[in-house]
């Protein structure tokens, strides 16, 4: 009667095994490389990297859009300054006024501040975020121009990944050998004087 017991038991053991082996155990089929990719198990894997502030330096559609990014901030800066400006010339006439204010008036300069205040923090506000957009747009192209450059150059040269290079990554050895960073800079500088 006892062994009678242990029968289900075993026989749920036996069946987890089974569909254990029949989940988990898979024929080992052979990859076939699909058309049009470029790496197959006969060749050779190939890494190329570039340096990232090499090209910030030496790119100049790089340098023309920083000098744009400037011009756009000391645009900001000289209205908000002349916004601080108008305003400190309110603020003086108010103290020159001082006590020979009404109550009526002073209330009035109060409001007036304050309205001031708002309306600064207002353009400030709206004048950083359009910077922003313009300074991610600006990025933005400048990206899409490495990428669209890096897929012409990758079709002659074969890499199966072109990465960049930063002072501050994690890459802490680096063969100069796949270095394209020259390339780069070339291949873009010339488009960029055609354009």
């Amino acid at each position: 009667m006892r062994n009678m017991a242990m029968v289900p038991g075993i026989l749920a053991l036996l069946l987890s095994g089974v569909l254990f082996y029949a989940v988990y155990h898979k024929p080992v089929t052979k990859q076939v490389a699909s058309p049009g990719s470029v790496a197959s198990p006969t060749q050779p894997f190939r890494i190329a990297y570039f340096n990232l502030d090499s090209l910030e330096a030496h790119y100049e559609y790089f340098k023309d859009v920083l000098g744009q990014v400037k011009g756009k901030e000391n645009e900001m800066n000289a209205e908000l300054s002349g916004m601080e400006k108008g305003y400190q010339k309110k603020i003086s006439e108010w103290q020159k006024k001082g006590n020979a204010m009404s109550q009526a008036e002073s209330e009035q300069a109060q409001q007036e501040y304050a309205q001031m205040q708002q309306a600064y923090q207002i353009r400030k506000q709206t004048l950083q975020e359009s910077l922003l957009k313009h300074n991610e747009d600006l990025k933005a192209d400048i990206r899409k121009k490495i990428e669209d450059y890096l897929k012409d150059y990758n079709k002659e040269k074969g890499y199966n990944y072109i990465i960049s290079y930063e002072s501050n990554s994690f890459i802490y050895v680096r063969d100069t050998t796949y270095n394209i960073t020259g390339d780069l800079i070339t291949g873009l500088n010339a488009l960029y004087r055609k354009k």
